[in-house]
């Protein structure tokens, strides 16, 4: 019997609760409440943060030849031991560039 009650009761809840979310759906909203978003800014390409690029077909740029690993926080200069075989996240102009956004030269 007691569990016949709490079976009534929750019908009875959920009942309500679908009877409210119905009424709230369907009522009247002025139409000056209708959120307008602003306009998407135009899309221009963007300029390199603190000159690096990233790398093009997994290779960087001539004017751009300090390859960056991002996982293990290391740039490495052209004719370092592991340039070659290096796969940069991202490619600096400069070692100073890299060094100016935390990151630290290979050890020779």
């Amino acid at each position: 019997m007691v569990l016949l009650r709490r079976l009534v009761l929750l019908v009875s809840i959920v009942g309500a609760g679908a009877a409210g979310y119905t009424w709230w759906q369907r009522r009247e909203r002025p139409a000056d409440q209708v959120p307008e978003w602003p306009p998407f800014p135009d899309a221009t390409p963007a300029e390199p943060v603190r000159g690096w690029v990233p790398p093009v077909d997994g290779a960087c740029p001539a004017d751009h030849p300090v390859k960056l690993n991002e996982t293990s926080g290391i740039f490495h200069l052209p004719g370092g031991r592991f340039y070659e075989r290096t796969i940069p996240d991202r490619c600096y102009a400069s070692a100073d560039d890299a060094e100016a956004d935390g990151y630290r030269a290979a050890k020779a």
